[in-house]
């Protein structure tokens, strides 16, 4: 990547951060500005988003679009570049910033709906893509954190105060478990430092360093574990299906899909990155919590009547299927989980937009009360299907390229979970397909009859996740090149 690209880097989460910042200047009373400040804010972090995904060589170095602006060295504790704004981007940090872009797109445009405190619900909403962003896109440690952090905090209030059923309930305990799990974070990131001894935060530096094979063994759990509770690792998932529950339409689009691959990345970038010999030794044990994970939402899912509550226990379930994914220790696993991220953050984002647009109108999510829904919303009813058949991994959506992956590399590591990891993807399909039968066919429930298919610009948004879910499952190859290349290169100790 060239030097614009790193400027693209910076781009990505300065603008929503821009953004929040003018937001705070803005009028309430104002709503046709604050559309079309967010409308522009979005289109831009979509079309950058794009642009860096393409334009990053996966024939070229491991980090691309590098460049960095020195904080403050030589103080203290700190050497030369002790914290740094250093950013820069792997194949897998593509495709996250990428996923990122789509998500936040068709997120500000149903947002449009919220009539109560609308600014204050963006300057908060893009607060954590922001968040999000520079995660993603950070190679020094300390502001990598820092990132991490923005990225949570802002959910507590997004639920708290624009949430529905048990928001306070569900935003305190999302609050109180990903807090926990930074604490483990916070503990790791400075025991790295002080045992690589270089007086800097640098990932890129410390990637070299030869770590002690205890010490890995020690730390690689508490990052493995304190990034995994965002990921919804069993068993630290439970905050997980009620944040999902009770937060508004964009925040449970950007919480199931982004904010979850967040911890995914976390374990990545942190763990199997710089404590290699750590992650082999855990890995065993991250595929058991894995496997477990995958069954258990995938069976809780089938015993729902809520339709968020389902899409939720599904979301822990396909969690699992990265952790299955990073345990086989091969590239095609490897693949595989990071496919699934982008693939599931797409999919569950696109369930969770179809059932805000429906919950608007009818108040209700018990599938029992529904039926007969495709005459009445029949636009809704296609995206819908969509995104299940995504869910169950239909060969040419999405989620088939990663189970297919995933589902090789576990047969190849551990045959049993292999099957397990099968066995999963038919419960995935019974309680999808049961839930259309139940409310999308049959006989009309005349109770319904007042709503009225989704608005225009959720019709857009639905586009735009339904085209990248076919999208990839038919044209897959700029993820998987950009992917595969970047763990077979950079990830040590994973095998072909």
């Amino acid at each position: 990547m060239t030097e614009p690209d790193a400027l693209a880097l910076l781009a990505v989460f300065l603008i929503p951060l821009g953004t929040a910042l003018l937001l705070m200047v803005v009028p309430s009373t104002e709503r046709s500005l604050l559309i079309g400040i967010t409308a522009l804010s979005g289109f831009a972090m979509f079309i950058i988003s794009v642009m860096v995904f393409l334009q990053y060589d996966f024939e070229g170095a491991q980090f691309q679009g590098v460049r960095s602006w020195t904080y403050m060295e030589n103080v203290g504790l700190l050497g030369k570049d002790g914290i740094q704004l250093k950013v820069g981007i792997d194949g897998i940090a593509a495709a996250m910033v990428l996923l990122t872009g789509i998500v936040i797109l068709p997120g500000t445009w149903v947002s449009w709906k919220i009539q109560d405190r609308m600014k204050d619900f963006f300057i908060l909403l893009y607060i954590l893509t922001a968040g999000v962003f520079g995660t993603f896109v950070m190679l020094d440690m300390f502001v990598w954190f820092l990132f991490y952090e923005m990225a949570l905090l802002p959910m507590y209030l997004l639920i708290g105060v624009w949430g529905s059923t048990r928001k306070e309930y569900g935003a305190m305990k999302l609050m109180i478990m990903l807090l926990a799990g930074s604490i483990l974070i916070f503990t790791a990131i400075f025991a790295v430092y002080a045992e690589a001894g270089l007086g800097t935060f640098d990932l890129t530096r410390l990637y070299g360093v030869q770590f002690d094979e205890d010490f890995q063994k020690i730390y690689f759990p508490m990052i493995a574990i304190g990034c995994g509770i965002l990921a919804a690792l069993f068993p630290f998932h439970s905050w997980s299906p009620d944040g999902h529950a009770s937060a508004p339409t964009a925040v449970s689009m950007l919480h199931a899909g982004v904010l979850m691959k967040l911890g995914a990345f976390g374990i990545i970038r942190l763990g199997f990155q710089m404590l290699p010999e750590g992650g082999e030794f855990w890995a065993p044990g991250l595929m058991v919590l894995g496997i477990t994970a995958a069954l258990y939402g995938a069976i809780s899912a089938l015993r729902q009547t809520d339709l968020k509550l389902m899409t939720g226990f599904s979301s822990v379930s396909h969690m699992g299927y990265v952790m299955v994914g990073l345990g086989t220790l091969n590239v095609i696993g490897w693949s595989g989980a990071v496919l699934q991220m982008f693939a599931h953050g797409i999919m569950t984002a696109l369930f969770f937009l179809l059932i805000g647009g429906m919950y608007d109108q009818a108040h209700n999510r018990d599938i029992p009360n529904f039926s007969g829904m495709a005459r009445q919303m029949p636009v809704w009813t296609v995206f819908f299907v969509i995104a299940g058949l995504a869910s169950l991994g239909l060969p040419g959506m999405s989620g088939f390229v990663a189970e297919l992956h995933i589902f090789i590399g576990a047969f190849r590591a551990y045959p049993l979970v292999g099957g397990l990891a099968v066995l999963t993807a038919a419960i995935t399909a019974t309680y999808l397909l049961r839930m259309f039968s139940q409310a999308f066919f049959g006989e009309f429930n005349e109770r319904w009859e007042h709503l009225r298919d989704i608005t225009f610009a959720e019709k857009c948004g639905a586009t735009v996740l339904a085209g990248t879910i076919l999208l990839m499952g038919l044209w897959p190859s700029p993820w998987v090149n950009r992917i595969s290349t970047t763990i077979a290169e950079t990830i040590p100790l994973v095998t072909l």
